[in-house]
């Protein structure tokens, strides 16, 4: 089958209006196949069949509905890469309900904020995220939010996943009645994801099941993932590359897939690719710096393609894998909104020689241009410009605005609604090779993650001493990326030491372990605008001098 028949296949198959989740995702695949590996730390392992995730799914259903659980409602997932987090997930969708995944770095105020926003009726958590949602005073009582534990024992008003699954644990301690699963439809809602911008608090993006289209068309096109194939996406299903293409591609392909639970470290990284000799591998750039900064010799591996996306990949990863990998690994492109839609593509009928300092070309079912700053039409080859996806030429385009935020999905969309603004500039060659130049907004990605500065910025400003407070990213050899705080502080406060650690602590404490500032910089005013707006492009040039000064 050609390339535009498949990705009209994929479109039509997850886009139909009797579209059935449980059923694309899980049921249709043959009992017997193996769907994940789930790895431990010490290398221990156990395979999930697509059979067992059905029987686990359906009892996980039948017991939210038992609680009074809807289609359409959200319900949260507060877990790590396991078993229990496949299932519940399955368990949501075939309830016909929308997962809210909140990631497990953070703290307790950004899980709070997204819970309320999402209008979740319970949440899912492992036992060792518990404690994130206790309400003030950590003492639980019958009016605090119904939580169902995993991966450890319950307690108190919670209810045990494990017990649930068992068909105890409800009201009457009997089985709940089997459910029916919900065909919600391609249009129908599967995933309330939050993405953070410059300005504002972290915008919901919902995720249709159509969209799942274009993520197998992915894993099909620039992964080029084979039957045969071992395949890793190591990405954390709390952010969009994890959930789309570890969890949801997989799922929908019939791919077996490996979860790694416990945290990234160069050493497990390798010691999994040679135990379980993995063939197709992913990640962030990060994980490739980092295990360059290591050492590969004596490491087997059977890798056959390596991929990147999250962040620029940087020539020397390219140059560094040649050699270390026996193999170049390749950039791709792409939002919480979408997805992927440029890439270097694996696929063999797709190959093209990489290109220095390009992350590919369109994809197969998208349409990624530069749009000139001054007009909304394609910029001429090799001028800088605005990267944009035209709308109607992309039949994968599934994205259709945030939650509740009519102004910020206006923002994205030229005037005639024709492009979407991904707010990245950058330009393209003659051949349609795209080149990233830098954000044009003030996003910083450390790690592939995606951290928006307001909502740090919104935690420094609540310790007493801080007047006010800016946030950018400036360069780190391994994350890409790290956060530096610049910092007001009130006429006659100590601005040393002790208070850079408890600015540290309080970001780590109130929004995420991986968002706090690595850098303090104390000074009398920030620079802004007329009209008050602080700008982050001076602080960010003024680091840049200082550096090479």
């Amino acid at each position: 089958m050609n390339v535009q028949d498949r990705v009209r296949e994929l479109v039509d198959t997850f886009g139909s209006r009797t579209a059935c989740a449980a059923e694309l995702l899980c049921d249709r695949h043959p009992a017997e196949a193996i769907a994940f590996t789930v790895i431990e730390a010490d290398l221990s392992h156990a395979d999930i069949t697509f059979g067992t995730l059905r029987d686990r799914s359906e009892r996980l259903a039948a017991a939210l509905v038992g609680l009074g659980v809807k289609p359409g409602d959200a319900v949260a997932t507060l877990m790590g890469k396991s078993a229990d987090l496949v299932v519940a997930l399955l368990g949501i969708w075939r309830a016909g309900a929308v997962d809210v995944p909140l990631f497990t770095a953070f703290a307790a105020d950004a899980i709070s904020y997204r819970l309320a926003a999402s209008g979740a009726r319970l949440v899912i958590c492992d036992a060792d995220q518990r404690r994130k949602l206790m309400p003030a005073g950590d003492v639980p009582t019958d009016a605090s939010p119904l939580v169902i534990v995993a991966n450890g024992e319950a307690t108190g008003y919670d209810l045990s996943f494990a017990d649930l699954l068992a068909g105890s644990g409800t009201d009457d301690g009997g089985a709940p009645a089997p459910v029916a699963p919900v065909a919600v439809g391609g249009d129908g809602a599967l995933v309330q994801l939050f993405t953070s911008g410059t300005t504002g608090l972290p915008k919901g993006v919902p995720i249709p099941l159509r969209a799942v289209a274009s993520f197998v068309g992915y894993q099909e096109f620039a992964l080029d993932v084979q039957p045969t194939d071992v395949f890793w996406n190591a990405a954390d299903p709390g952010w969009a590359y994890g959930l789309y293409f570890a969890i949801l591609g997989p799922l929908a392909s019939g791919t077996r897939s490996l979860l790694l639970r416990g945290g990234f470290s160069p050493d497990t990284t390798w010691a999994v690719m040679d135990r379980f000799a993995v063939t197709n591998f992913a990640a962030a750039p990060t994980v490739y710096r980092s295990l360059r900064a290591g050492t590969a010799d004596g490491v087997g591996h059977t890798l056959r393609r390596a991929s990147s996306a999250g962040e620029p990949l940087t020539p020397d990863v390219i140059d560094w894998s040649r050699s270390a990998l026996g193999l170049e690994v390749r950039d791709h492109y792409g939002q919480t909104e979408h997805g992927m839609v440029a890439g270097n593509a694996w696929r063999a009928d797709l190959q093209a020689p990489l290109r220095h300092g390009s992350m590919g070309v369109s994809l197969p079912g998208w349409s990624v241009d530069v749009l000139s700053d001054n007009a909304d039409t394609p910029a001429n080859a090799g001028e800088d410009g605005r990267v944009a996806i035209n709308v109607a030429a992309s039949p994968f385009f599934w994205f259709h605005g945030y939650a509740d935020a009519p102004e910020k999905t206006a923002q994205r969309y030229t005037p005639d609604g024709t492009w979407y603004l991904t707010g990245d500039a950058g330009r393209r060659d003659d051949d349609g090779f795209i080149y990233f130049s830098s954000r044009d907004d003030d996003v910083i990605i450390m790690s592939g993650y995606r951290i928006g500065p307001f909502d740090v910025e919104s935690v420094l400003v609540t310790h007493p001493a801080v007047m006010e407070a800016a946030v950018i990213g400036a360069p780190d050899a391994i994350r890409g990326e790290v956060l530096e705080a610049y910092v007001v502080v009130s006429e006659g406060t100590p601005a040393g030491d002790d208070l850079v650690a408890e600015l540290q602590q309080l970001v780590k404490t109130r929004l995420a372990a991986h968002a706090y500032p690595r850098r303090v910089h104390f000074v009398p005013e920030l620079p802004k605008t007329p009209s008050g707006k602080v700008q982050r492009y001076i602080l960010r040039q003024r680091r840049a001098e200082s550096a090479e000064a």
